[in-house]
């Protein structure tokens, strides 16, 4: 847990969760804060298996997938190929749209072409192409702020980034729908009090309403929990993961577009998968050790049993 990423503090609350999670149900559990000398430690540890509670890079890009691979170590959620994939929005979609997953389109910009004129007709999404938790990600609308072309000394992801994905911006409502093996568990709408679902409003508690189960046709949910279930299959995930949509309910089942799969998603009190999972009756403790399970090559895919 913890780390170097611009998503440490959130891994941390994570790990903290999932170490006493396990605990509690009798496990030996050591608590690492990842540092350049993780190998070393890991080494002299010699785990059983690593619950990889990262977020962002190295912990979700393949980075330590590949090291725990080589050091012969079992460890949660998905493997290295999988991860390199799924953190970079460009590779997922070459991965998700041949098969029929919708996704919004776009392009890759080079930051310093922002500042003479936009890639995308307004509203559009600025986004870095590997950063997880909506690191980043800025909207730019006809009346934002960052000024017609984008000025120099706005603040936005153009002056932390070389190259960013512009993508048309979808309007609309925020769901998510997380995956546990081989078991789509529901779906959640998410209201911000900010418009967007960005790191702050995900992290802070009190800025975004989670309506779980999302308040929506049968239709809409139904094709959440296939997309999810299929983008997770396709990618080749373990473990958990959780799907993000944008749902533009005046066109139906066409305003329906996945965004993302994160790899690694959160295990914090105001996190997603735990959430869902409490709602069909796994408990918090239940679904770590479900995970854990399933990478030791158990066999429990998200029963209640």
């Amino acid at each position: 847990m913890g780390g170097w990423s611009a998503e440490r503090e959130v891994s941390l609350m994570s790990g903290e969760g999932v170490a006493t999670a396990l605990e509690s149900r009798g496990h030996q559990v050591t608590r690492v804060d990842m540092d350049r000398n993780v190998a070393a430690v890991l080494a002299g540890i010699r785990p059983d298996i690593v619950f990889n509670a990262l977020h962002g890079t190295p912990g979700e890009d393949g980075s330590v997938q590949g090291m725990l691979d080589l050091m012969q170590i079992p460890y949660t959620h998905s493997g290295m190929a999988t991860s390199v994939i799924a953190i970079d929005k460009v590779l997922t979609k070459q991965a998700l749209v041949p098969h029929g997953i919708p996704m919004p389109g776009g392009h890759i910009v080079r930051s310093e072409s922002l500042y003479s004129g936009d890639p995308l007709p307004r509203p559009y999404v600025l986004k870095p192409v590997n950063e997880g938790s909506s690191v980043g990600v800025a909207i730019v609308k006809a009346d934002s702020n960052y000024g017609d072309p984008i000025a120099r000394d706005a603040i936005g992801p153009w002056q932390e980034f070389d190259e960013l994905l512009a993508e048309p911006f979808i309007k609309g409502r925020e769901l998510t729908t997380a995956v546990l093996g081989d078991r789509a568990l529901g779906v959640t709408e998410l209201q911000t009090k900010s418009g967007f679902y960005d790191y702050d409003a995900k992290y802070t508690d009190g800025l975004t309403l989670h309506i779980c189960p999302a308040e929506i046709p049968a239709e809409i949910a139904e094709r959440c929990l296939e997309l999810a279930l299929k983008a997770h299959n396709i990618l080749g995930c373990k473990g958990a993961s959780r799907s993000d949509f944008r749902w533009d309910d005046e066109k139906g089942l066409d305003g329906l577009y996945l965004l993302e799969v994160n790899t690694q998603p959160g295990m914090t009190p105001l996190s997603l998968v735990p959430e869902q999972a409490a709602a069909i009756g796994i408990s918090y403790a239940d679904l770590v050790e479900i995970i854990v399970e399933q990478a030791l090559g158990g066999t429990r895919h998200g029963d209640t049993d």
